[in-house]
């Protein structure tokens, strides 16, 4: 059942904020104004020094099985997973889902097993069909600036089953055109948090929050 609401959870969040710093305490503190700002979803990337340290912190602070307007509700899972054992370390840090940049079976089944969501990056057909095959329920399009938003129908005439959550290259220009296009949700990296790294004024991330949360709820027709 907690993986069954972690997947709904996400899909009503609706924007998953990829988090990229230089040491665990800066991307916490990343995380605590995208949440402030309204995002829900939050991935720290293992690409941070200490991410697991970073990701038991904010476990232990914010919660999924609360009521989502609580102050403590958010999703806290981890990105940029290559292997099965960089998955098991961050599940037992406490991430509750597990993002990678592309299709690794062994890292798919573990996660299956401890009843985790596994959202795998993927670019092909075929690999999305083989991931469908795996068990996963929603893939990464990544990179998502490599395609335009009519990807998403062109792939669901053969796969109407396929989840989609486009990462990279999403922009609050182009958030709506691929929420109606049938995203299921999206991806936000550099670009929610490149402002605030380059004057240290974290206070923008959580302006960019609030601003891609108007965004997405503008496309929803919320």
């Amino acid at each position: 059942m907690k993986k069954l609401n972690v997947l709904q959870q996400l899909t009503e969040a609706g924007v998953v904020a990829v988090l990229r710093a230089d040491s665990a305490e800066e991307v916490v503190r990343m995380a605590e104004y995208a949440i402030e700002g309204g995002i829900k979803a939050i991935e720290i990337t293992m690409t941070v020094p200490h991410a697991l340290k970073a990701i038991e912190e904010l476990s232990g602070k914010y919660r999924c099985d609360v009521d989502p307007s609580d102050a403590r509700f958010a999703i806290i899972g981890v990105g940029t997973v290559l292997d099965p054992e960089t998955a098991r370390a961050a599940i037992m840090a406490g991430a509750e889902y597990v993002v990678a940049p592309a299709l690794n079976p062994d890292t798919v089944k573990l996660c299956n097993r401890y009843c985790i969501p596994c959202l795998p990056g993927v670019m092909t057909i075929q690999e999305i069909q083989s991931a469908l095959e795996l068990g996963v329920d929603i893939v990464k399009l990544f990179p998502g600036n490599l395609y335009s938003p009519s990807v998403i129908s062109a792939v669901k005439g053969p796969l109407p089953q396929a989840n989609m959550m486009p990462t990279g290259g999403v922009s609050l220009a182009n958030l709506k055109e691929w929420i109606q296009a049938g995203a299921v949700a999206v991806g936000i990296g550099s670009d929610l948090t490149k402002d605030a790294v380059k004057t240290g004024n974290f206070e923008l991330i959580k302006e960019k929050s609030a601003a891609y949360m108007q965004a997405y709820r503008e496309a929803k027709g919320l």
